[in-house]
């Protein structure tokens, strides 16, 4: 007993050490970003830099301050920034006479095309200050090839080579795993096009999804050839021809057909910025990476405000989630951009693949009370698409890049039966009372929908199609007919969407904020953002849960993970959605 004792006493007394430690270590670390943070120092420029540019960080709408990002944390040692910034840095850089140029170290870019777009028009604004821009990788992926072919030379490694094969767009079909594991995915929608539901009841895209699918990555493909062909001085068919044979495998292969303008080593780049800049051989480069370098802040000149507000995220109802767009927070958003006096116009960004058709139009109704007191013109990022769309409709103006993914004017139900899992293969049951024909609708997990619940289902999806059309219709000043044809849940590119007449203008946020400014006749204006941010402590601490397991769940699962999370969204949806049919991956 005596020897029991002891060992408890050890245990306890190693545990309370143990929690000690821990809790004087974290005080340390916190102690310490909070010193850090509160006096944080702009970086220093010194005389003849270069810029370095790299996007291997995931590219928000905001920059998402991380007061944890120098430290070895999982799920916290991220570091980013949002295309806001992005934007922001390089313009300031150009009129910066310390800053000399622009290295930019490319492989991949993880965004999509219409924030590339806004990136690569910054950069090509860069260059008319007379400063270079280089761009050395190892290897470039298309993306990173699209971003890169801006600048004055390219290099690659001798090894190397350039992916240029032309773009694809795949969809994971889920039918046949379901089927295996019992589960009925009983699918309500309107639309011909709508095929956000197809991955649950198909195994390969219907016709009309195929066609919709080739349609708008067609228009991407040549606005992405176009691009690139201006840039490099290389015909757009000469270029879709090398991307069709696949004619560039290898550094040789660039350099052959002009993708490159050299093949060279780290060392040789390295004494190549040395010349372009001056710098001796034998003295180092002055660099500063982009993530570090800091922009003037915007003019504030003027009484009246220009309000740039980002909607960014799946749409849902309440205040949201990080990475969400909540109905209530983007509506007392709105709310209060229309009572401030100050705000003389509104800016409403929106990259969204949509969501709740209820919470879009709710803040669909925010949008419209605005617009009857000051200008509101709609930005839309790399998506605008169903839900995204419906909450943009009644903008005084629409803006969106050649290459926006936005239409999807549609909506859908899902609702899970578990019968065959549950009863058959698990062997689980339910049963229970109710005091109506329809009390247990949509709540019991084992049993299909009557054909008369079916009914039901399909005459609210009809009407909140109905509903949406209307608003589009309003908005647009189209009859409900012309909607219907354009829409039936097709999607379209922002190139696609001006000649229908779903969007105003092609341009991106800078445009978007002219205009506004424009429209409430401002000379002189301050552009200030919204929603305000979060303290970056409070931020990271509140989502500390959901940011260690998405970690995980990404270093277990690996490129699986995306699927994963797909699915995981479908079976927590609730209500009826105007959603963007699945994840779009172009590659």
């Amino acid at each position: 007993m005596k020897s029991f004792f002891k060992y408890v006493l050890a245990t306890v007394t190693g545990i309370v050490i143990s929690a000690v430690v821990l809790f004087i270590i974290t005080l340390g670390i916190i102690g310490a970003i909070v010193s850090s943070a509160s006096s944080e120092k702009e970086t220093v420029v010194n005389d003849n830099s270069i810029l370095y540019v790299s996007f291997d960080h995931s590219i928000s709408e905001r920059t998402v301050e991380n007061p944890f990002g120098s430290l070895d944390i999982p799920g916290y040692n991220i570091k980013n920034l949002g295309l806001d910034d992005i934007i922001a840095r390089i313009k300031n850089a150009k009129s910066d006479s310390k800053i000399k140029g622009i290295y930019m170290n490319l492989s991949t870019v993880s965004t999509g095309f219409a924030s590339l777009k806004e990136i690569r028009d910054v950069l090509l604004d860069f260059k008319t200050s007379g400063k270079f821009i280089v761009s050395y990788n190892e290897n470039y992926t298309q993306k990173a090839y699209y971003l890169a072919s801006v600048a004055d030379k390219i290099y690659v490694n001798p090894e190397g080579a350039i992916d240029f094969k032309g773009l694809a767009s795949s969809t994971m079909f889920m039918k046949d795993a379901f089927d295996k594991f019992g589960v009925d995915m009983q699918v309500v929608k309107v639309g011909t096009f709508k095929s956000a539901v197809e991955p649950f009841f198909l195994n390969e895209m219907s016709p009309a999804n195929r066609l919709q699918v080739t349609s708008y990555l067609g228009s991407i493909y040549d606005t992405f050839i176009q691009e690139i062909s201006t840039s490099r001085k290389i015909t757009p068919d000469s270029l879709k021809n090398i991307a069709s044979n696949y004619l560039v495998r290898n550094s040789d292969d660039a350099v052959k057909y002009k993708l490159a303008d050299a093949k060279l080593y780290k060392d040789e780049l390295i004494a190549e910025l040395k010349k372009r800049v001056g710098v001796d051989a034998k003295d180092d480069l002055s660099v500063v990476s982009l993530l570090d370098y800091k922009s003037k802040a915007n003019d504030t000149s003027g009484d009246a405000n220009v309000a740039v507000l980002y909607a960014e995220g799946e749409i849902v109802g309440g205040e949201g989630e990080t990475g969400e767009i909540g109905s209530e927070k983007i509506s007392r958003e709105l709310r209060k951009l229309r009572e401030d006096d100050d705000v003389k116009a509104v800016v409403f960004r929106v990259n969204s693949p949509g969501g709740s058709a209820l919470a879009s139009d709710v803040i669909w109704r925010e949008v419209e009370l605005t617009k009857k007191v000051k200008p509101v013109i709609v930005s839309m990022g790399d998506y605008a698409a169903s839900g995204g769309y419906y909450i943009s409709a009644a903008a005084d103006s629409i803006f969106a890049e050649n290459n926006t993914i936005t239409g999807s004017i549609g909506v859908f139900g899902v609702i899970p039966n578990f019968k065959n899992l549950l009863n058959n293969k698990i062997g689980v049951h339910f049963d229970g009372v109710k005091t109506g024909k329809f009390s247990d609708l949509g709540m019991v997990p084992d049993r299909p929908l009557t054909a008369e619940e079916r009914d039901i289902i399909q005459m609210e999806v009809n009407h909140v199609y109905q509903t949406f059309m209307k608003r589009v219709s309003d908005g647009r000043k189209i009859t409900i007919a012309q909607v219907d044809t354009i829409g039936q849940g097709r999607v379209w590119t922002g190139k696609q969407a001006l000649e229908i007449g779903l969007v105003d203008r092609i341009g991106g946020i800078e445009d978007a904020i002219k205009s506004a400014a424009k429209k409430a006749k401002l000379d002189k204006y301050a552009i200030k953002q919204y929603p305000a941010k979060e303290d970056p402590f409070t931020s990271f601490l509140s989502s500390s849960k959901e940011k260690v397991q998405v970690w995980m769940a990404k270093e277990q699962m690996g490129e699986f993970y995306n699927y994963f999370n797909i699915i995981k969204n479908v079976s927590t949806q609730s209500g009826i959605q105007a959603k963007l049919p699945y994840t779009i991956e172009i590659h």
